[in-house]
């Protein structure tokens, strides 16, 4: 009997041991997973029962509010004051669907909702208090007007960075969505409107992402900037190569011909060539490079790697720039070629061109992108704030310093001449990939200023443009735009622009 009860107890007790342990996992270890995971039924009501905290632009203007409804105040219902101008970076709770949650409400989720607040005094060590945190972003909604405005309804992208920081000034793309239809409390509406803006547009884009981020296309002939780069690092002696004046190259192993831009001639020094956009050169300078030099300084820009800004890989999907391996280009040297000036297989988002931008401006450094800036507590306290961090080097701050005037030249005396406003100081590259069996343009254009001491980098992408249409003249009034307001903004003056016109 004793030898029983000895058992029975021995049992018991393992029992308590595994439910302590258990306790112990879900309480501590899991807790966190578990208060996060989209099936918590706490997060599938609170975004209507308790009060979201706020989302806030740069210049304190709110994003994202929590506003009670009814008779009793005692639903709150998600509002997002800007509506698509920031929708593609801000995103959606939708408590409707599940508590379905997109961008920035989703990526700071367990901040946004409420919850145990530190004890502040012995009260609330008694009895805790339960709210919210506010989100403080690097947006200015003012650039992101800027963009909306001059893009006219255009797909596209634009993004806007502080090259010193990461921080990114603006990030707009088209198409957009209007994210209070998806927080309705309504399930119909919701899904209604859910199902229709998840699907692809006439040019195969969803409304519900982001081409900033999610998009690839050919980056034309603003990868030259990389294809320099390479040569400055591991050729420098071709930089001051002379490459013949020529209409057109061929390539090795193959007997097709790159022309240049309008069949006209060109050719020169890297530093005569940059500023005209000059593809037959460019494509020569590509070959001499190599594929593994030109391979390398790809990836040393970011190219085959996913940047780390702070918004969910899958919602909005965050695109890797590609460009091939060097290995690739061993039995296809004329695709070396074309990759040299951002055609062929190379593809690119125009995040990723921002940031090329910014490392160039930046000494060489690429920092990480990102969009918080900092949350507070309901009560104004920090509880934490963005650390800067860098992402890339590919560059040194000499060899930076050689393409800097290249860049500069684009504006001076090349393909950018005559769009920015003297005062401004910009350095720029533009670009136009052929697209679609060479019956639409890709426009491209990436830019910094002020040249000799930079404070913001931009890039803007308008794909399946005419085929008559330039990266000059399609993307460079937006640039324009965006940097004259990126620049007053700095200055602590308001920033404009329009679609046609910048007040400098």
């Amino acid at each position: 009997m004793s030898r029983r009860l000895s058992m029975l107890a021995t049992f018991i007790l393992l029992l308590f041991v595994i439910l302590a342990a258990q306790s112990a996992y879900v309480q501590y270890f899991h807790a966190s997973a578990l208060a996060q995971s989209s099936e918590n039924p706490r997060n599938n009501t609170v975004s209507s029962s308790q009060p979201r905290g706020q989302i806030l632009a740069a210049d304190g203007t709110i994003l994202a509010d929590s506003l009670p409804v009814g008779t009793t105040g005692s639903y709150f219902q998600r509002e997002y004051p800007l509506g698509a101008l920031t929708a593609g970076v801000v995103g959606f709770v939708a408590p409707a669907l599940g508590g379905a949650s997109w961008g920035l409400e989703e990526q700071y989720n367990s901040y946004l909702t409420a919850h145990t607040q530190p004890a502040q005094n012995f009260e609330q060590v008694l009895a805790p208090t339960t709210s919210a945190d506010n989100v403080q972003t690097t947006i200015y909604p003012a650039l992101q007007k800027i963009a909306q405005v001059a893009m006219g309804g255009q797909d596209g992208a634009a993004v806007v960075i502080q090259p010193q920081t990461g921080a990114i000034m603006a990030m707009y793309s088209n198409p957009t969505y209007e994210p209070e239809y998806l927080a309705s409390p309504s399930y119909s509406t919701a899904l209604s409107y859910y199902n229709k803006y998840a699907k692809n547009n006439a040019n195969g884009f969803p409304p519900l992402g982001l081409v900033a981020t999610q998009q690839i296309f050919p980056p034309g002939s603003t990868f030259k900037v990389i294809t320099t780069a390479a040569a400055t690092v591991y050729q420098p002696a071709l930089l001051t190569k002379v490459y013949p004046n020529i209409n057109y190259y061929t390539p090795p192993q193959t007997n097709h011909q790159i022309f240049n831009s309008g069949f006209s001639a060109c050719g020169g020094t890297v530093q005569q060539m940059l500023p005209v956009s000059c593809d037959p050169g460019y494509a020569h300078l590509g070959v001499d490079v190599g594929a593994v030099a030109l391979s390398k300084e790809a990836n040393a820009f970011g190219y085959n790697s996913t940047p780390p800004i702070d918004l969910p890989l899958g919602r909005p999907i965050i695109s890797n720039a590609i460009f091939p391996s060097a290995a690739s280009f061993k039995y296809n040297v004329p695709f070396l070629a074309y990759s040299a000036i951002g055609q062929g297989n190379v593809r690119s988002t125009t995040l990723e061109q921002a940031l090329v931008a910014a490392g160039i401006a930046d000494g060489g450094t690429i920092m990480t992108p990102h969009l918080m800036a900092s949350i507070v507590g309901p009560d104004g306290t920090l509880i934490t704030k963005y650390k800067n961090s860098v992402w890339k080097k590919p560059l040194t701050t000499a060899q930076a310093n050689v393409i800097v005037p290249l860049m500069r030249n684009v504006v001076l005396n090349g393909t950018a001449s005559g769009i920015f406003f003297p005062q401004d100081e910009v350095a720029a590259k533009t670009g136009t990939a052929q697209e679609r069996n060479n019956t639409l343009t890709d426009d491209w254009m990436i830019a910094f200023a002020p040249a000799s001491h930079p404070t913001v980098a931009v890039a803007v992408m308008l794909p399946y443009q005419s085929v008559n249409a330039f990266g000059a003249t399609v993307a460079g009034p937006i640039i324009k735009c965006l940097v004259a307001g990126a620049l007053a903004i700095q200055a602590g003056q308001p920033a404009t622009g329009t679609s046609s016109t910048c007040v400098s």
